[in-house]
């Protein structure tokens, strides 16, 4: 009886002791002090904004936006120059690529919901797409009247444009497709650009085109669903002990808020250790499902205190001047 008293004894003084290692190992009280205001990220540069009640894959996002309360439309250059003088660090846009082997700067697949064409990017070339009115679908009040229309002619932007005219900015560039081939592509165009060039410029996507980036250009920033799986699953596995996998070394981690409870040392001992490993962290609100960003001051609350890492924003333009105050 005193031997089985003894070992519950010594069992409950081990837990104890392992509580403790684990508290103080990833409590973010005495990580050092990153004294530096959040990353912003502004999501398609400075776009139109949509209500997400009852949102699907197939919904047209341009016939839901809200009243405009200014002139730009996602993906094009005057948006992307409106968030960098908002105070943007980071300006996102999508690219795919053209029928005749350009990257176009357009979101969706289809181009039924935006312009007056139909069809998809892949069917066009670039000189076809140049043609078209990227603004003429958008409407507030269930197609009463059409905001935009006409005003979005040759504005659809080739990724050389973006980036010539953003020489030394940060842009994290979402290629919209799950083809090997597409990163070929992307991987032999951005071989042309110099180190130091390739150190401000990250990309995401699929799986597959994301793979074919990695191997061809191995110092580049990348992130897939593959990528993000491959660092965060073990890192919750095993990160309590503070070891980081080699997965999440030299990488990009967009992480939706709702995961945020099951990361070891979030947030400053998470970002000082993802930060030691050359990988940025970009907190998405909500699930992530659908590029929810931190748009008003209100998501701002849900952050945690003094967080310093990147913030993903719909709405640059309310979002910087809070975080600037």
């Amino acid at each position: 009886m005193k031997r089985f008293k003894r070992n519950i004894k010594r069992f409950f003084i081990f837990l104890f002791i392992l509580v403790g290692f684990v508290y103080l190992n990833n409590t973010s009280l005495f990580s050092q002090d990153r004294n530096r205001e959040p990353l912003l990220l502004a999501h398609r540069g400075l776009s139109q904004n949509f209500y997400m009640e009852g949102i699907t894959g197939e919904t047209c996002t341009a016939e839901r936006i809200y009243e405009p309360d200014h002139p730009f439309l996602e993906n094009t250059i005057s948006s992307m120059e409106a968030a960098f003088e908002a105070g943007a660090d980071i300006v996102e846009f999508d690219i795919q690529l053209t029928k005749d082997g350009e990257f176009a700067v357009f979101h969706d697949w289809g181009l039924e919901c935006r312009t007056d064409a139909e069809g998809q990017i892949k069917d066009y070339t670039m000189q076809e797409l140049k043609q078209l009115d990227i603004g003429y679908g958008y409407t507030a009040n269930n197609g009463e009247t059409y905001p935009f229309r006409g005003k979005g002619l040759g504005l659809m932007p080739t990724l050389d444009e973006v980036l010539s005219h953003f020489p030394k900015q940060n842009v994290l560039i979402h290629i919209k497709s799950n083809d090997s081939n597409d990163g070929e592509y992307l991987s032999d165009y951005l071989s042309q650009f110099p180190d130091s060039r390739l150190k401000k410029i990250s990309v995401y996507g699929g799986d597959k085109p994301i793979a074919t980036l990695k191997e061809n250009l191995p110092n580049m920033r990348v992130m897939s669903l593959d990528t993000l799986k491959s660092c965060l699953l073990p890192y919750i596995a095993v990160g309590w002990t503070g070891y980081v996998p080699s997965t999440c070394e030299h990488t990009q981690l967009h992480i939706p808020e709702k995961y945020v409870p099951y990361i070891w040392g979030f947030s400053n001992k998470f970002l000082n250790r993802m930060e030691d490993v050359n990988t940025r962290v970009i907190l998405v609100a909500g699930d992530g499902g659908w590029s929810e960003g931190f748009d008003k001051k209100q998501d701002l609350e849900r952050l945690p205190k003094n967080y310093s890492g990147g913030i993903w924003t719909n709405r640059i333009d309310k979002i910087a001047p809070i975080i600037k105050e």
